[in-house]
């Protein structure tokens, strides 16, 4: 990866962490906390502990990937037999698991990053997810002998009411 992130995976995810402590002002455990106290008093927040949760999962997936190749290596012959070849491939889902992680990540931290600042993060705000109902789940209260909406609606614009 570029931007000062090696290709080392405790590298990946330490850089990362670094970043989002600088943002942010605060280290990692205080920033899940506060954001697991309010998660929608900063949306921007709440989305980097997530994903940055997401990737330290990936990071361990793929540690225990590694360690389970390396001891199935240590146990071959010189030729490598399928299901060692499955545990390889096992490695490199999880490092593209991890780096994709590691891309979101560094977008979301970027306030300049493509697609932040046009139609395309209208679109994204507009994903969020809602803190309540879109719309309203129960009918209004309304006092006995009060007119509908609809009868009210007419009534005010002059027409008859049926």
């Amino acid at each position: 990866m570029s931007d000062g992130i090696s290709d080392d995976a405790e590298d990946v995810v330490g850089v990362l962490t670094e970043r989002i402590e600088a943002r942010f002002g605060m280290d990692m455990d205080q920033l899940k906390a506060a954001v697991a106290a309010a998660p929608t008093a900063n949306p921007d927040a709440t989305d980097v502990v997530k994903w940055h949760g997401l990737l330290t999962e990936a990071q361990s997936v793929l540690d225990r990937a590694e360690d389970d190749l390396l001891a199935a290596l240590d146990t071959q012959p010189s030729e490598v037999d399928d299901p060692t070849m499955g545990l390889a491939h096992r490695v490199n889902a999880a490092v593209t698991a991890r780096d994709g992680r590691a891309l979101v990540v560094r977008w979301l931290l970027d306030p300049d990053a493509p697609g932040k600042k046009d139609l395309a993060a209208e679109r994204l705000a507009r994903l969020r997810p809602r803190t309540g109902p879109a719309v309203q789940t129960s009918a209004p209260h309304r006092p006995m002998g009060a007119p509908t909406p609809t009868a009210a609606s007419a009534w005010r614009a002059g027409r008859t009411v049926r």
